[in-house]
């Protein structure tokens, strides 16, 4: 995308010198190894387990997966899960079935997930941080009898176990279990898992995938980023997000090893390290969460094995690409893709240190292979040469469609009009395409956004708060009031005075919804603003101050030099003017990324480990102020670095 000929002025030309630049930087996502194996088309056709049995077959020695607990090699992964899914085909036969897998983000759920597609089933997973009302909701929903989890969760299982279901714990399995391969025979088009999104009804749902769906993505991963038995891959993503599960196959399908990392128990602030401990050579985090990486790095790192750089989830802006220019090896590729959880990775766009933009916002690329992109208008023709439509994806790869929903499948999924064997998903995306077929993503058509990587209708959001008698009127936007800082704002207009505090309405949702759904910040309005027409004008909706809003907790202001250190870091983190020392974390508009990020700067303020779970336990400044006098070394001098300014990053 450099030194585009002035020779060549025609906007077609150019295209194609543009088009050009990036297949060259394409080319050059290779291993050092050059041990890459193409992904064939006709390898579709198979099972995942055929495949993951193809690469034990291969590497039986070769890392796998390692966690913060578990290190397992292929043929140990292999076998552990041959042993779980013997005992989930004696305690349930045969049957086509979902089988609900309540686990942390960590080994077990590797060997899990390949248990449940070596004998046919249906894998759907439960994140145990979720509200318990969620859960409920989702096995009610899919029908799960058989909930598979572990020691460390079984009490949570045991609650959600009725109505039918049985548990069954992974560290209590009978001795002398098979481990060989259960040897069955499945179908590609049989179905392998089960995600669940956010739903503008108010409840979840699920969207369905085949073997054969999933290994087309994978296939698109493996393919354009070269991936290969040498790499080496983190995995940041909930286990129940659809980036989990791509992610983690595109590296279990071809010889590569996978590192679950828990950001919430492992903390921001000792990432960087274990990138660089583990030789990581692709790094995918969401959005969010990098401009937090980025901003507790110290700028001395160095990640010399990190080949491949990749953001998704979110729309990507210069800022970002700028970023990646400034703490990644000159030899990183950064890609950015477009993707839906019921279509896979639709597009993918490559850029290196050299790439210049010709457009005010970074494209998300070309459409992949067997992927067409159309873009249609309201009356569902395509739009003309630069006319902006909601992005369509034409393909023979896309999800069967929603679970026991026919209803949502056949308003979002529509036959090819030609009479073939593809189907049309309609994103409800807006886009332009360029003129080298390059794809601008323009925002959500309707309510939907992306939260740290996860498809969220805010509808269900505003229904949660409606439904609280406190509150006549809601709508919930999501923000980027500065760079990088993505969250959701709530705006309510109270049913009587006084208004609901902020502890009552951030304690109503998070019984009902998971932490990245809870708003970060609550406005207050007499009147929600109306355009001449009488709708809701969202733009002109204002951005939330930074003062401290109204919570059942007085305000008490920090006076040892402990807590009035913390209160900065608090107040910067979290773009506050002021922090009590007994004011909830949560409450203030807290979320696991921004404990990260707190979490960082209170350990390389006081040179003290704590875990970034310990702000959840306790939640207040006074309390994190013990923590850290307990175990600071006396030799600590505090004092404040940021002159009561917000610092960059």
């Amino acid at each position: 995308m450099r030194d585009a000929p002035q020779s060549m002025p025609h906007p077609l030309s150019l295209a194609s010198a543009l088009r050009e630049y990036e297949q060259s930087v394409r080319a050059k996502c290779v291993h050092p190894s050059r041990t890459f194996i193409p992904f064939e088309k006709e390898e579709i056709e198979q099972s995942i387990p055929d495949r993951f049995e193809q690469q034990v077959r291969r590497y039986p020695n070769r890392l796998a997966v390692k966690g913060l607990r578990h290190e397992l090699t292929y043929d140990e992964l292999n076998q552990a899960a041959n042993r779980v899914a013997a005992t989930i085909l004696e305690r349930c036969g045969t049957r086509d079935e979902p089988i609900a897998v309540l686990l942390g983000q960590d080994g077990p759920v590797s060997t899990v997930f390949l248990a449940v597609l070596k004998i046919g089933k249906i894998y759907l997973h439960l994140d145990p941080s979720y509200p318990q009302a969620r859960l409920t909701d989702i096995l009610n929903d899919s029908g799960a009898r058989l909930i598979v989890t572990d020691r460390e969760n079984l009490s949570q299982a045991g609650d959600l176990g009725h109505d039918g279901r049985t548990i069954l714990s992974i560290g209590e399995l009978e001795v002398g279990l098979p481990s060989n391969n259960p040897g069955l025979r499945i179908s590609p088009g049989s179905l392998g898992c089960i995600l669940y999104t956010s739903g503008s009804s108010g409840q979840p749902k699920g969207v369905a995938h085949t073997h054969r769906s999933l290994l087309h993505t994978v296939r698109i991963f493996t393919n354009t980023f070269h991936i290969c038995a040498e790499d080496r891959q983190v995995l940041l993503s909930s286990p129940g997000a659809a980036a989990a599960v791509w992610f983690g196959l595109r590296a279990l399908a071809n010889g590569a090893a996978v590192f679950p990392f828990d950001i919430r128990e492992q903390g921001l602030h000792t990432l960087a390290n274990w990138l660089i401990e583990n030789g990581i050579t692709i790094f995918s985090p969401p959005r969010g969460l990098f401009h937090h990486f980025v901003g507790t790095s110290t700028g001395m790192e160095e990640f010399p094995k990190i080949r491949l750089l990749t953001l998704g989830g979110e729309s990507v802006s210069k800022r970002d690409v700028e970023l990646y220019g400034k703490h990644f090896p000159p030899d990183t590729i950064l890609v950015i893709g477009f993707g839906t959880t019921e279509a896979g990775r639709i597009t993918q766009y490559f850029i290196d240190k050299n790439t210049e933009f010709t457009e005010p916002v970074v494209p998300v690329g070309f459409a992949e292979e067997d992927t067409q992109i159309l873009l249609l208008d309201d009356t569902g023709r395509e739009v003309g040469a630069d006319g902006i439509g909601e992005i369509a994806v034409k393909s023979r790869y896309l999800s069967p469609g929603y679970w026991q929903r026919p209803d949502l499948t056949r308003n979002a999924f529509l036959p090819d009009p030609a009479g073939g064997d593809e189907r049309i998903y309609l994103t409800g995306d807006l886009g332009r395409m360029l003129p080298d077929g390059c794809l601008v993503h323009l925002g959500r058509k309707g309510f939907q956004i992306k939260v740290r990587g996860y498809r969220v209708d805010v509808a269900e959001i505003e229904q949660a708060l409606l439904r609280l008698d406190s509150i006549k009127e809601a709508v919930v936007l999501q923000r980027e009031d500065s760079p990088g800082d993505t969250r959701l704002v709530a705006y309510l207009v109270p049913a009587r005075k006084p208004a609901p505090t902020i502890s009552s309405m951030r304690g109503a949702l998070s019984r009902i919804l998971p932490e990245y759904m809870v708003p970060s910040a609550f406005v207050t309005l007499g009147l929600l603003p109306l355009t001449p027409n009488g709708k809701i004008d969202r733009n002109a909706l204002p951005a939330p101050n930074s003062k401290r809003a109204e919570m059942e907790t007085p305000f008490i202001p920090p006076h040892a030099p402990v807590e009035k250190k913390l209160a900065e870091i608090w107040s910067t983190v979290l773009g506050l003017e002021a922090v009590g020392v007994q004011d909830n974390f949560l409450e203030l508009g807290g979320d696991s990324l921004r404990a990260s990020a707190i979490i960082s700067r209170v350990v390389a303020t006081f040179n003290v480990e704590i875990p970034v779970r310990s702000l959840f336990e306790s939640p207040t400044i006074a309390e994190m102020a013990a923590l850290v006098s307990q175990g600071m070394p006396t030799t600590v001098q505090i004092h404040s670095d940021t002159g009561g300014k917000r610092p960059p990053g």
